[in-house]
């Protein structure tokens, strides 16, 4: 991948050193247009699926761009929005003139309104709000109209403040409850007020800390962005200091709570929470919660980043080792909790491949749990996933292991070269991934060692947060029928490969400062069979539900995704063993209709599901606690899910337990995993199928026998 990479810059180099007008245009004293330029250039000739620019893709980044400037229209009036929609077809051919007309518009708009909201937000919070009354608010933004004048716009931002400041309200009220004898009780006046003043003190900090700190260029970044998201999801621009924070993430070390957010409509939500970090250690936070206020430890009041952008949410909620952040939490079942965390240093060996021993009606069996498909790309020799899963693999046999199951759940991808030889260890030899880039002939990434490190079962765990190399991992074994593959109904679907491109390489002798990086998809990938991962993803032969299954966190949810496709498949043959699958699947999806775990799993995922379309709340006090002590109640039903216990007992390797004595934090960490592995559902019906696995084995090999012998 490496090799793509170098051959990109070296074609775009080209390109420009031959191109008639680059003499003309790449000496503009304007950075902004330089940066269109030299975006749009990259783009056209480099992005795996270039775009027409044409009226279609112009109202894509008008429509595009408007929601991320102002989510919850409280800015933009519709008298705005149809001074705007004149350029809603003509920003294509400003994008070929390098004209940034409409930004200048909307950014010089945009200030003068968030301005006149400061006037607004404080009037409104100057007087009280009643709670008696029944009004609802909607938070269905893409279908709420634009405010068509003040009145209608002072009304909206007052049922919003409301929204934001009736939690505090309920939160006073029971601490106000909770008072002993003797203790002095506040007035419901007194309540309200302080709860109203709260969000004063909030949204006056998220004002002053961060819309007033925000600078012409991050605005520009946003419309930016807009623009190259057009193309597909994983395009992106990085302005020069968030390229900064992407080198200091590619480098291994993250330093914050250790947890990945991502903007989803106006919420902050979590999308992975890293193994050994904070987060993970306080086991309070989870994939699919979304943060709703952060506060610091010197501070008295939360800041409310509900409609923040992401950049200054991440601001707010990493930090310095040893500093510590309080969030308010809407969990994924809608209970809203206050989390405490203490930032550290999230160090990459917990995304290191790691393995237990389990033993199940006397026979030994391993889990390899393997987060990412890590390498080092200055030298691939050095420690890598596909080399340390060939070890786990050696010292498992070495202890007598049965069957394997190597779990990828939640591993976002990786290195493709580790996949092919990971995918190696398991077969003979033959072709793993077939890699198409635009304009030239597929390549075939192959297994070429003859070698087998484990031939015996196979089980993958794989669920809707296993993404791009663990699919073609998946996929190859799935094709091969060398494993089976168990888990959500199909995974992530990111079919997908990008380079980041440094935007100063592509400008000579540039004065204009650092123009930051592009991320860009230069590749798609294909399974053996000829069919894409993308969108599709893998579908498991086994389907388990989980808590996400009725969640939109697919790449098919994204906006922009690319097309799934088909190209011919290559040559490959099955692999040769006596194992009955069908059989096995058979005997699996039989247990799992009788599984009272796996149906509460299923009920809580539609619960969940329905939780999260709601869009309209009542602002009505006791319409609204009624509903909090019935969401409370309905989540109480599925506190069995946690409970859940295996009779399966997981230790370490004896290479590992002999390092605990020096290194007490890793023994935590492993005794942390193996107590979550003995309360997975997930693992337990993956071990049974090993074992059904190895039954049908033996009895084909039986068969076989009698009629050679015959």
């Amino acid at each position: 991948m490496k090799n793509k990479y170098n051959a990109l810059i070296l074609l775009l180099l080209l390109a420009f050193a031959s191109c008639s007008f680059t003499n003309k245009t790449f000496d503009n004293p304007d950075k902004d247009k330089l940066l269109i330029q030299v975006i749009t250039y990259v783009l056209e000739r480099g992005h795996f699926d270039p775009k027409n620019i044409d009226d279609s893709f112009s109202e894509g980044v008008y429509e595009d761009y408007l929601k991320q400037l102002d989510p919850l229209k409280r800015y933009f009036y519709k008298s705005d929005i149809e001074e705007f929609e004149k350029y809603k077809t003509e920003i294509d051919d400003q994008l070929k003139a390098y004209d940034i007309t409409f930004f200048n518009i909307t950014h010089e708009r945009l200030l003068k309104r968030i301005e006149e909201s400061k006037n607004i937000y404080k009037d409104i919070l100057n007087k009280p709000f009643d709670y008696t009354i029944d009004e609802y608010y909607n938070v269905d933004f893409d279908n709420v109209e634009y405010a068509k004048n003040k009145r209608k716009m002072k009304e909206r931002w007052r049922q919003q403040l409301k929204f934001s400041t009736i939690s505090n309200y309920d939160a006073l009220i029971k601490e106000n409850d909770e008072k002993e004898d003797g203790e002095e009780k506040k007035t419901i006046k007194e309540i309200e007020e302080e709860a109203r003043g709260e969000t004063l003190k909030s949204i006056d900090a998220y004002y002053n800390d961060y819309i007033d700190d925000q600078e012409r260029k991050d605005w520009f970044s946003i419309y930016i962005n807009a623009i190259v998201v057009e193309y597909d999801p994983h395009t992106f621009y990085f302005a020069p200091e968030d390229k900064d924070r992407f080198d200091q993430q590619m480098s291994g070390k993250l330093e914050g709570i250790g947890a990945r957010l991502t903007k989803r409509m106006d919420n902050t939500k979590i999308v992975e929470v890293i193994s050994g970090g904070p987060a993970w250690r306080g086991k309070e936070l989870e994939v699919g919660d979304i943060i709703q206020k952060v506060r610091q430890d010197d501070e008295e009041e939360a800041i409310n980043i509900v409609g923040m952008r992401l950049d200054d949410a991440i601001k707010l909620i990493k930090g310095p080792k040893g500093t510590t952040v309080h969030l308010t939490v809407k969990k994924v079942d809608g209970l809203i909790k206050n989390i405490s965390i203490t930032r550290d240093i999230v160090e990459l060996e917990e995304t290191y491949a790691k393995s237990s021993l389990v033993k199940k009606n006397d026979q030994v069996f391993g889990v390899i749990n393997l987060p990412k498909f890590y390498i080092d790309f200055q030298d691939y020799r050095n420690r890598n996933a596909a080399s340390d899963v060939k070890k786990e693999i050696e010292r498992l046999k070495d202890a007598g292991m049965k069957g394997l199951v190597l779990d990828l759940r939640n591993n976002g991808g990786g290195s493709l070269q580790t996949v092919v030889d990971i995918a190696g260890l398991f077969i003979k030899e033959g072709p793993i991934v077939q890699v198409r880039s635009t304009g030239e002939p597929k390549e075939v990434l192959k297994d070429k060692d003859k070698s087998i490190d484990w031939d015996g079962p196979l089980v993958i765990l794989v669920n809707e947060l296993s993404a791009s190399a663990s699919e073609i991992l998946a996929a190859a074994m799935q094709d091969y029928k060398r494993a089976i593959v168990l888990g959500s109904k199909q995974t992530y679907g990111k079919g997908t490969v990008q380079n980041v491109l440094d935007l100063n390489r592509m400008v000579r002798n540039n004065s204009q400062g650092d123009l930051g990086a592009l991320k860009l998809t230069t590749q798609k990938f294909y399974r053996i069979n000829g069919g894409s991962t993308q969108l599709e993803g893998v579908k498991s032969d086994v389907v388990v539900p989980d808590r996400y299954s009725f969640i939109d966190i697919g790449e098919k949810d994204q906006e922009n995704p690319l097309p799934w496709d088909k190209i011919e498949a290559v040559d490959y043959e099955y692999w040769d063993n006596n194992y009955d699958f069908d059989t096995t699947i058979s005997q699996s999806q039989a247990r799992m209709l009788n599984n009272e775990q796996l149906k509460l799993i299923e009920e809580n995922a539609k619960w969940v599901k329905t939780r999260m379309d709601e869009n309209t709340y009542s602002l009505n006090y006791e319409e609204y606690k009624n509903k909090m002590q019935l969401t409370e109640e309905q989540a109480k039903h599925f506190d069995k899910i946690s409970e859940y216990q295996t009779n399966l007992t997981f230790e370490s390797l004896p290479y590992e337990s002999k390092l605990f004595a020096q290194d007490t934090i890793l023994k935590e960490k492993r005794v942390r995993w193996h107590e979550s592995l003995s309360k997975d559902i997930y693992i337990e019906e993956a071990l049974h199928v090993l074992e059904d696995l190895g039954a049908t084995h033996n009895t084909k090999k039986i068969a076989a026998t009698r009629e050679e012998n015959n």
